[in-house]
């Protein structure tokens, strides 16, 4: 069987473009991923990050899922200690009301931003995470005991299910909580350098099926940029090496073009910062990036892989997906790809 790939989406914002037109572009990455045959599409919650336009995923799901007709759409994720459960129980709720059956909730227990914008969310303490959970899963079934405060509390809209619940990690501590609670469990190795197998063999060996889950689904996110030749990819790779470097010193700018990435001038903390950035993304052709992916799922034990890519151009973000579901054998026909690309340049 073929391994499914999905897709992570931040709405990265490049050096000459906004917000706005960064969050437009969603669609156009949402369209091609459904006729290419990607399983799902996820959008993070970032806060207080100028290069990231996904703040609000619920709002991008709505936006996304009213443009598509297949793909599974979703969170990846929502980080629940900003939010309160019953929000979070509503949001949900009216997505699946709106689009049955093409939803998925997949949350975070860590706030994910930096402490002034943590005081700012009013976030909760992430220790308390899994009462959080518990009270959003209560709060959606009506299941609090009748002496419970919380007993006549009433999700609207009603007489829909929360989406299937994906718990999210990093470094492999809640891999055995999602698989006791019969959750998904999704794996960042896209910007974790941890290796993965450990985090979904956890997992896995704690796993107890639920209703959502009669099996353990594992997903592994990873990095990729894809191009026609080794030389092409490098080149559009070095926008993220810029960008990671600049993260890991405390810089948060718009994406760089490939040209002001390759023309910058490294301090040795950056080129440390680059370094390790290449030993976790995949760059190269399509058969390149294919095995590599291929290689590091087997390894990992994963049912699934998400790619994120975040090319400065648009048109090379489109192309570096449609080449890899080339490779991987999920293409559409030739003319809707074109009509796609022609859309989106």
């Amino acid at each position: 069987m073929p391994l499914p790939l999905s897709v992570l989406d931040l709405a990265p914002i490049p050096t000459g473009a906004d917000a706005g037109e960064a969050l437009r572009r969603t669609v156009d990455l949402a369209r091609l991923a459904d006729r290419l045959g990607y399983t799902r599409l996820w959008f993070a919650e970032h806060h207080g990050m100028p290069s990231v336009a996904s703040s609000a995923p619920e709002i991008l799901i709505a936006h996304t899922a009213a443009a598509t007709e297949r793909i599974r759409v979703g969170s990846g994720g929502v980080m629940l200690p900003n939010h309160a459960p019953l929000l979070v129980a509503e949001r949900f709720h009216t997505l699946e009301a709106l689009f049955p059956g093409r939803i998925d909730l997949g949350i975070g227990r860590a706030p994910g931003t930096d402490p002034a914008h943590i005081r700012a969310l009013r976030s909760f303490d992430a220790e308390q995470f899994p009462y959080q959970l518990a009270e959003l899963t209560a709060l959606s079934e009506g299941a609090f005991a009748a002496d419970h405060p919380f007993a006549s509390v009433r999700v609207t809209p009603g007489g829909v299910a929360l989406p299937p619940i994906w718990l999210l990690g990093s470094s492999g501590s809640s891999a055995a909580f999602a698989g006791a609670r019969g959750l998904g469990y999704a794996f960042a190795s896209h910007f974790s350098p941890t290796p993965a197998a450990p985090a979904l063999n956890a997992y896995r060996a704690a796993f107890e099926p639920s209703e959502a889950f009669p099996e353990p689904h594992a997903v592994l996110a990873v990095a990729a940029v894809c191009a026609e030749t080794e030389a092409e990819a490098r080149r559009l790779s070095a926008t993220m090496e810029l960008a990671w470097a600049r993260i890991r010193t405390g810089r948060f700018d718009p994406l760089p073009s490939p040209e002001e990435a390759l023309a910058h001038d490294y301090t040795p903390p950056e080129r440390a910062a680059v370094e390790a950035y290449r030993q976790i993304a995949v760059v190269g052709t399509p058969d390149a990036v294919r095995a590599e992916i291929e290689r590091r799922a087997a390894a990992a034990g994963a049912d699934e892989v998400m790619v994120t890519t975040n090319a400065h151009g648009h048109a090379d973000r489109l192309r570096s997906y449609e080449l890899l579901a080339e490779a991987f054998g999920l293409a559409a026909p030739p003319a809707e790809r074109a009509a796609d690309l022609a859309a989106a340049a």
